[in-house]
């Protein structure tokens, strides 16, 4: 097995100190060009690869960022499996990550105690937080000097930090707008959990344009769990025992898997039934009716995220921002009298 090329190697290829490549390495500019241009080129010409933990000790970096998401059952293993929204917005931070040189680790967190411990043994040079946590972690992070973002946060505790946020309440006012121009007057809300405040602003919006419309809203249907497939797929009986001709759920996760359950009872989308959904998944597109929903860019959000995150780490002062939504139009959704009119 061929020895692995150490620092001493690339110095005495090169024809320099050691200090000297430590110095190309830490990119202190303690050597001329053509001392950095021959350790360079040494240091490619043998494969040496530096040790990252001595050059972030040297530096007082990492190059590494945290990225904390909500815990379900004490692991972050169900968010990841059961809500991809998750993962392509995780996709556009590492881009973004890796273009400016920094690596990204991912863990859950509930107990302040647990995300010192994983901030200072990780040396963690800035932090992105995905959703909601109790407001003891962000006492937590008053005490430890680490830039952070923040995403999907309404909390007043959260305002010291920089944050992207959506539209959500016009998310919901625009797909529940959709509905009652389509001509349906019973359009249900299907979401998971009203005190959320994501979820209490998209079913604000709901609210203002059934006013607008001149519809009564139904009482929500509140599924058992977090957004996931499940929780759409178990929330079919209750939704089905209503008399409602439309369904707006507030994730796609939701409305896909509300979508299964509906046809295993022999109710169609769209013509037994409309639904629509918010965030614009990729596999909105591909599932079967294609889903009518809201679409966040959520790529563009990791990526917004990713940048604040990076100019608070070279001691910027990123401001909040709150990006646009609109509405996409697909199968699921169609007038309420598509199924009497195609028999």
């Amino acid at each position: 097995m061929k020895k692995r090329p150490t620092i001493t190697d690339v110095a005495r290829h090169a024809g320099v100190s050691k200090a000297s490549v430590s110095y190309v390495l830490n990119d202190v500019k303690k050597v001329s060009q053509s001392t950095k241009e021959r350790v360079l080129m040494s240091i490619e010409e043998l494969g040496y690869e530096p040790d990252f933990t001595a050059v972030s000790l040297t530096r007082q970096r990492s190059q590494l960022i945290g990225i904390i998401l909500p815990l379900v059952n004490q692991s972050i293993a169900h968010v990841m499996r059961e809500n991809t929204y998750y993962n392509e917005m995780i996709s556009a931070v590492e881009q973004r990550a890796r273009e400016s040189g920094f690596d990204v680790l991912l863990t859950g967190l509930s107990r302040p105690e647990h995300y010192r411990t994983w901030v200072h043994k990780r040396k963690l040079d800035g932090l992105l937080f995905f959703g909601l946590f109790p407001k003891e972690i962000y006492d937590e992070m008053r005490s430890i000097d680490v830039p952070a973002v923040l995403i999907d946060t309404y909390e007043e505790h959260t305002d010291r930090y920089p944050s992207v946020n959506i539209e959500d309440e016009k998310g919901a006012y625009l797909a529940t707008c959709h509905l009652a121009e389509l001509g349906h007057s019973r359009i249900l809300f299907t979401g998971t959990n009203l005190h959320n405040p994501v979820e209490h602003y998209r079913y604000t919006g709901y609210e203002r344009a059934c006013k607008e419309a001149g519809i009564q809203p139904m009482n929500p249907v509140e599924t058992p769990h977090s957004h996931s497939f499940s929780s759409g797929y178990e929330a079919a009986e209750r939704v089905s025992a209503t008399d409602a001709t439309a369904v707006f759920c507030t994730s796609d996760i939701i409305a896909q898997g509300l979508i299964r359950a509906l046809y295993e009872r022999g109710i169609r989308v769209p013509d037994d039934l409309s639904v629509a959904g918010f965030d614009d998944i990729h596999s909105s597109r591909y599932s079967i009716p294609s889903l009518t929903t809201i679409r966040q860019q959520i790529q563009l959000k990791g990526d917004a995220a990713a940048g604040k995150l990076l100019e608070a780490m070279k001691g910027g002062s990123p401001e909040p921002e709150v990006l646009d939504v609109s509405l996409i139009i697909r199968e699921s959704t169609a007038p309420p009298d598509i199924g009497s009119a195609s028999q």
